[in-house]
Order: structure tokens, then C-alpha cells, then sequence
């Protein structure tokens, strides 16, 4: 999908900007055992008030009730509220998988949220991207997923080869284990040889509520013989393109899933394949990549 005639051309500049779209005063901070652990929209904060034995909204803050003392106690009181919110429809696409809730990134948890409503809250999470890419001399290839038309976000939109959420009770290299067998058919032996390069880190206002991500990024250097082979259904198909094939993607086109693009960019500075003579917004990028 190249560039509409008479519109401004895209930039790699464009995909760090797509992620930084939010205004923190539009939002009123969560707090819970006086930590700010959140981000509320005040209309679902309106929301929350209506289950003041857990949620406490004041003009300028939403608490969770003082009262509710431990991790066990909180992540009851909330999973109760949160299965009503979905039962109402104010809560799709729930997936059964909880999340930690803490003050400060990788922190002892609070409590423990279901997935689905991590970003109603502005809530930190964190996850995985792995660069599946092969060398053939001084040439790089990259392996790139297009997600299932199926999937409740981003359908159909361009993927790294594995790419996950990190649930609670996972360490950060066994969700790349799990993640990498699921996705793309890499077993534990091969996944262990992905190189941790590092964290993406944005905050952005997305369909569903405020994304806060960190992404643990992995550079994965695969066999020429490999093909990756997805199992759970969130891959409809794999290719193998050049690298210049990808940077064009990713700085001309929408076609990458939003935060996808970021991994992509970082891959191509650490490589060397966007560099500071060449790319007039490059600190821009190196600085955008990483908020917090």
C-alpha cells in the first residue's frame, strides 16, 4: 500500500509517533495501597463508582478500596467486577489470563488482573517480540508473520515471527520458550539461542483503552532450512522477505502491527541498517523507542 496521491510520504518517524498518542490529563491515576499503579478514562471511572465496595472514585483519583488488604483479597474483589463489566459488554474479549498489577515496572504485584482489562486501566504490561531473521553472506532475511483474520486485534496485520504477552508466573525467557513453540513452531532448544537486545517502551491510546507495553525484543538468528509453522491459530501464514523489503513496509505502509514496527525499526538501527548520516530523524527514533 504505497503513499495516497498529493499526502505526505510516511516515515519510520510516522510508526514512533503512532505510538505515542496520549494525553496523560485526560486520565485520572489509579491508585491502590496509595501507589499509582493506573491510568482511568474519567467516563469508566463513572463506571467504576458503581461498585464502591472495591472502586472508590474521587475528582482527581480512582482508589481501590483501602480496606481490600492482600494480593488474594484484591485480585478476587476486582476479578468480580471485571466479570460483571463483561457480562455487560463494557469488557470483550476476555482471555482468561491474568496479568500482575504493581507500582513500579517488574515490582512485587499488588493484585492480578485479567488480560482484557489491562489497558481499560493503564496498566504496565509487558511481552516478547523475537526477530526471526537469516543470514546469507552480508545479506539479512526476515522472517514475517500476517496475523490471522480472526485475531481480536490488528487482524491481518504484519507480525514478527513470535510475539506474546507475558502472563503472570512467566519468567521473560520462558515466554519466549512458550510464545516461540505456539507461534511459529521453535522448540525450546532453538528458541533458547534468541539474544535479549534490549526493551521497547510506549504509551498510546488504542482501541480498547491506553496501552502502556514494555516489549522484551530478541534477535533470533535462524537456520537457512528452518520454516516456521504456527499452532494456535494467530498466524495464517509466514514469509521470508529481504530486509530492504521489510524497512520499506514498515516506513512507507500501515501494514505492520503498530508496536511491530517499532521492533522492526530497533532491529534495523542496531544493525547498522538505519543510520545517523543517512536518517535525518535518527535520535529521534533511538529516543522514541523507549519512554520510561
Amino acid at each position: 500500500m504505497g503513499t495516497a496521491s498529493g499526502a505526505e510520504p510516511m516515515s519510520f518517524l510516522d510508526k514512533i509517533a503512532a505510538c505515542a498518542a496520549f494525553d496523560v490529563a485526560a486520565y485520572l491515576p489509579f491508585v491502590v495501597d496509595g501507589r499509582p499503579v493506573g491510568l482511568v478514562r474519567p467516563e469508566f471511572a463513572a463506571h467504576l463508582a458503581s461498585f464502591g465496595r472495591v472502586f472508590q472514585v474521587a475528582p482527581d483519583h480512582v482508589y481501590l478500596d483501602p480496606e481490600l488488604a492482600g494480593v488474594e483479597e484484591r485480585t478476587r474483589a476486582v476479578d468480580e467486577v471485571l466479570h460483571q463489566l463483561a457480562e455487560s459488554g463494557m469488557l470483550p474479549g476476555w482471555r482468561g489470563e491474568v496479568y500482575p498489577v504493581a507500582g513500579q515496572l517488574e515490582a512485587p504485584p499488588l493484585f492480578f488482573m485479567e488480560r482484557a482489562a489491562i489497558p481499560r486501566f493503564g496498566i504496565w504490561a509487558s511481552g516478547v517480540h523475537v526477530n526471526g531473521f537469516v543470514r546469507d553472506g552480508d545479506e539479512i532475511a526476515m522472517w514475517v508473520g500476517r496475523r490471522s483474520p480472526d485475531k481480536q486485534t490488528a487482524p491481518n496485520k504484519l507480525d514478527q515471527i513470535v510475539a506474546g504477552g507475558r502472563s503472570a508466573g512467566y519468567s521473560v525467557r520462558e515466554t519466549v520458550i512458550k510464545e516461540s513453540e505456539e507461534e511459529a513452531s521453535i522448540g525450546p532448544t532453538l528458541a533458547l539461542q534468541a539474544r535479549p537486545t534490549g526493551a521497547i517502551t510506549y504509551q498510546t491510546e488504542r482501541d480498547g483503552g491506553l496501552r502502556r507495553d514494555v516489549l522484551y525484543v530478541f534477535d533470533l538468528e535462524l537456520p537457512t532450512d528452518f520454516e516456521p509453522r504456527n499452532t494456535d491459530g494467530e498466524i495464517a501464514h509466514f514469509e521470508l522477505w529481504p530486509i530492504a523489503r521489510v524497512t520499506e513496509t514498515v516506513r512507507d505502509t500501515d501494514e505492520f502491527k503498530f508496536n511491530c514496527s517499532l521492533v522492526v525499526i530497533d532491529f534495523l538501527i542496531r544493525h547498522g541498517l538505519i543510520s545517523p548520516d543517512e536518517e535525518p530523524d535518527y535520535l529521534a527514533l533511538v529516543q522514541g523507542l523507549r519512554v520510561c
